[in-house]
């Protein structure tokens, strides 16, 4: 699922950099569902509202220099 996500950005990079460019923005469903000034507010945010391995989180920026294909999911233990 992260892996169809991350491809989403790639797809529509160009549009989301006009929209978005520099922000940390937050994708599930492919499609934009936030946009933050840092990953932590990205983070955060979206833990209060989506399941842990259902989202991810993307500097936007033109290129290839600012993403990585790199997934995690961070696991809370009670």
């Amino acid at each position: 699922m992260l892996q169809e996500l991350f491809e989403y950005y790639l797809k529509n990079q160009n549009n989301i950099v006009k929209k978005y460019n520099g922000k940390h923005i937050v994708i599930k469903d492919n499609a934009v569902v936030g946009a933050f000034n840092t990953e932590a507010e990205a983070y955060f945010d979206s833990l209060d509202k989506y399941e842990q391995g259902t989202f991810i989180i993307q500097k936007c920026s033109p290129g290839e220099k600012d993403y990585t294909q790199s997934f995690r999911s961070r696991v809370a233990f009670a």
